[in-house]
């Protein structure tokens, strides 16, 4: 009998790749999903706000906040009191005041601007400043009574049909009209109306604008997008969740530039320029520094239905010049948690450095080239690989 001839070339390569494959699962190789993970969709790293209020969830309340996107058009009012008449002109408060357009205008890599209107004369208040209750802790009712005074002092000389929100601007006499707050409109309540148009934002400036400045104005602007305050409310150190990492935390700290998340959030940093990992997997990234619109802003690693872990670059440029340490920032986000008690918190690189002088705690936190964050607990790693000076290159892990 003839012997069966030997096997083609073919054959023998499709024999071999079957007996790979057939080893690979005997040895309990994984998965080709885990092994080099695909990115998630950045949607897949999107928070759901809980909180009914302000959050750092991506389910903002449209029909309460303010889009922040395109042109605002404000209008700005001053009113004295005839107890504290004015004896500066309006242009010194509104100087105080109105850089803060320029600034809003390139920390949202100019995606939102502020148009403002000066109506520079002073509104006599009808009460006296010390009537108002400008205390921490203020009503929203207290607040609403005081906006809707100033407003119809100023009506006989402003068409407030005009504009999209309002800036009050009180006296440096006024010591009682002690800092800022911003007002929203509650729906279903009767609020503020005037010249047909109801005033559905608002922002009133107190004495704390004179230590604050310009950057005031993108703090409490922000909150009419829906953004949280970032530092405490409970007494102790209020600067110990983000120092001074965002304006919206310390207004005046070394990094005020909105923190990558706030941008994603506020639409000023797009879906593409995020990198997500929900799924177990690990990722390679080359982040570009958030004081610039371009590039990758942010890789996310989700860790719960309303918690995810955030590293971005820093540098010292832009809203950024001041910087202490620039590097890669760490830091958690929780959706769940409520303006004031830390929806966002910095993991410190350096917990137990002392702060060079003129900088404060936390402005070292970032993470340097060969360095790296662990949570074992969420199964989370975020490595520095590499700084190129204007970013770094980050693995991010998620088991």
């Amino acid at each position: 009998m003839r012997q069966p001839s030997s096997p083609t070339t073919a054959h023998r390569a499709v024999l071999t790749a079957l007996l790979a494959a057939l080893l690979l699962m005997l040895l309990g190789a994984p998965p080709a999903r885990a092994a080099g993970a695909a990115p998630d969709p950045a949607s897949a790293c999107a928070l759901r706000g809980t909180t009914g209020w302000t959050d750092e969830g991506h389910t903002t309340d449209y029909s309460v906040f303010q889009r922040p996107k395109g042109t605002k058009k404000v209008g700005m009012i001053f009113v004295d009191f005839p107890d504290a008449p004015a004896t500066e002109t309006p242009a010194s408060g509104a100087a105080q005041i109105t850089p803060g357009a320029d600034w809003l205008r390139n920390a949202s890599y100019g995606k939102t601007r502020l148009a403002i209107t000066q109506h520079r004369r002073w509104a006599r208040m009808p009460h006296k400043s010390t009537d108002y209750g400008f205390e921490r802790g203020l009503t929203h009712e207290t607040h609403e009574a005081y906006l809707k005074d100033a407003v119809a002092a100023a009506d006989r000389d402003v068409d407030f049909s005009r504009y999209d929100m309002v800036y009050v601007v009180a006296t440096k006499n006024a010591p009682a009209i002690s800092f800022t707050p911003t007002y929203v409109h509650e729906p279903a309540t009767a609020g503020v109306v005037a010249d047909g148009r109801r005033v559905k934002w608002a922002v009133t400036f107190g004495q704390d604008m004179w230590h604050w400045g310009p950057k005031l104005v993108a703090h409490e602007t922000a909150h009419t997008f829906g953004l949280p305050d970032l530092y405490g409310f409970d007494g102790t150190d209020a600067h110990r969740h983000v120092g001074g990492w965002d304006v919206m935390g310390l207004i005046g700290g070394a990094g005020p530039q909105y923190v990558a998340w706030h941008s994603w959030k506020l639409g000023w940093t797009a879906d593409s320029q995020v990198r997500c990992r929900a799924s177990a997997g690990s990722d390679t990234v080359r982040l570009t520094s958030v004081e610039y619109g371009r590039g990758t802003k942010m890789a996310v690693v989700r860790t719960g239905p309303t918690t995810a872990y955030v590293v971005e670059s820093r540098r010292k440029v832009q809203a950024d010049t001041g910087l202490c340490a620039t590097g890669a920032l760490v830091y958690k986000v929780d959706s769940s948690v409520r303006t004031g008690d830390g929806p966002i918190r910095v993991m410190d690189a350096r917990p137990a450095a002392t702060p060079a002088e003129g900088c404060r705690p936390l402005d070292d936190a970032p993470y340097r080239a060969g360095e790296s964050f662990t949570d074992a607990a969420a199964g989370v790693k975020i490595e520095v690989l590499s700084d190129d000076g204007r970013g770094e290159q980050v693995r991010v892990t998620k088991s």
